[in-house]
């Protein structure tokens, strides 16, 4: 009896992602001091910000949405040029790229373990930054719902430049500027939904739009993230 192979294919895409995820958040809580890093960068960036500008209440209150939200960006950022280098460097990038497993499916649960262990534990970290900056209470429910939106397009964006300089010895600045523009609109509209929650203003519009960037991101970034890999891989 014959195999009807395309259908077949599509009962192995769950298996594959959880086995793919599985393999890459063991990985993760093995390499802790990846995953501390960017904590403790947030953390610095609430303590020493008051320290070099002012430590005025008033000042740092209208300062700490945008302030959480470049913290949030640049801690994302510092950890993406690790994303896919280890699999390089050891060849399991090239037999991932070699297998018959959907490589999208590889890709986009790499970024999935990325942001469990990074943007989520910013993401839970982010009251206590907002406290130190003496963020109003109101803004506290604004600031969690835009980075729970909003740090997964982080990571889907970041992993786009760290497929595309992964051959790369010192890929890092080179990332910066490849996906700093493309966070800007993530910054823009994460920010101003804390702002309106702080105001008091309907931040419904603004988690809309983030919700949008994701929906996009999750469909059209792992298609370059594996055109990206194949491209620096076979270069």
């Amino acid at each position: 009896m014959a195999t009807n192979k395309p259908a077949a294919a599509l009962e192995r895409r769950p298996g594959t992602f959880r086995a793919a995820l599985k393999r890459d958040l063991l990985l993760a809580f093995r390499n802790r001091r990846d995953l501390v890093n960017p904590l403790v960068f947030f953390l610095m960036v609430a303590t020493l910000f008051p320290l070099g500008v002012s430590p005025e209440p008033a000042f740092l209150a209208e300062l700490a949405p945008g302030l959480v939200w470049v913290a949030a960006l640049l801690a994302t950022l510092l950890s993406m040029d690790s994303l896919f280098r280890a699999d390089f460097e050891d060849g399991t990038l090239e037999q991932a790229l070699l297998s018959p497993q959907p490589l999208m499916l590889v890709v986009l649960a790499r970024v999935t373990a990325h942001w469990v262990m990074t943007g989520l534990p910013l993401t839970l970290m982010a009251p206590l930054l907002g406290l130190m900056l003496f963020l109003p209470a109101e803004g506290m429910p604004g600031l969690m719902l835009s980075l729970l939106l909003g740090t997964p397009t982080l990571s889907l964006i970041g992993a786009i430049g760290a497929a595309l300089t992964v051959g790369l010895r010192k890929g890092g600045m080179l990332i910066s500027l490849l996906v700093l523009p493309l966070y800007i609109p993530v910054l823009i509209f994460g920010s101003g939904a804390v702002q309106a929650a702080v105001t008091g203003l309907p931040l419904a519009g603004y988690l809309a739009l983030l919700g949008a960037m994701l929906a996009l991101g999750l469909v059209l970034a792992p298609l370059a993230i594996a055109a990206a890999l194949r491209i620096s891989v076979s270069g």
